[in-house]
């Protein structure tokens, strides 16, 4: 569906921001969609068989704040600001002024910190794709470059790709650590299909990576 057939995308936020909110308190204090299969609570997109992936690297201590997103497959290069929480607590994305930026949970993890850092991004606007458009097109495997504010760069590798569909969304699954001894981090967007009646997308693209390098 193109987008200038549909409303503004802004409410597809809702059960994301829902899902930080709950994630957040629990745990301490195109045009058009992307399509992807959304069998089950949680489908994947892609696990080709046979992809060896490196060994993690231990996390860092002193990890500073993301700059920088980089998925060189996907031709993704956009800058980060960090978000916090609205006067609702839900998680604040980028604005659509900015739909080629990316929005980091400043509350949360930062990138190369042990634990899971949150990169959120709009899948496409009114008129036009986003920063987040192609990413469920990530295949584990493939490489996530943060660029942080101390100069350095946090090299990233894609373990899973999935679509949760909005009414089996559980934030200790798609937010919580798959392994608690690494650093980790996740990508996220609208998917599914945009479902006009209700003003927003049947599901979220989730891309999990871990920390394997740092230049």
């Amino acid at each position: 569906m193109a987008a200038s057939s549909r409303p503004v995308t802004g409410v597809a936020w809702a059960v994301l921001l829902l899902g930080l909110w709950l994630w957040g308190h629990d745990t301490a204090r195109g045009p058009g969609g992307s399509s992807a299969p959304t069998h089950g609570d949680i489908a994947a997109v892609g696990r080709p068989l046979g992809v060896d992936l490196p060994p993690s690297r231990p996390p860092i201590p002193d990890s500073a704040p993301p700059r920088r997103v980089e998925i060189p497959a996907l031709g993704i290069d956009a800058p980060v600001v960090p978000r916090g929480l609205d006067a609702t607590g839900a998680v604040d994305p980028p604005p659509y002024s900015l739909p080629q930026t990316v929005g980091w949970y400043g509350l949360g993890t930062a990138p190369g910190a042990a634990g899971p850092a949150l990169l959120v991004g709009h899948v496409d606007t009114e008129t036009r794709p986003a920063v987040f458009y192609g990413l469920s097109a990530t295949r584990p495997g493939e490489t996530v470059r943060v660029t942080r504010t101390d100069g350095s760069v946090a090299v990233f590798t894609v373990d899973d790709v999935s679509v949760v569909p909005r009414d089996a969304f559980d934030p200790g699954k798609v937010y919580g650590p798959h392994d608690p001894t690494r650093s980790e981090l996740r990508l996220i967007t609208c998917g599914g299909t945009f479902d006009p009646k209700a003003g927003l997308y049947t599901a979220n693209v989730v891309v999990s990576a871990y920390l394997t390098a740092t230049t």
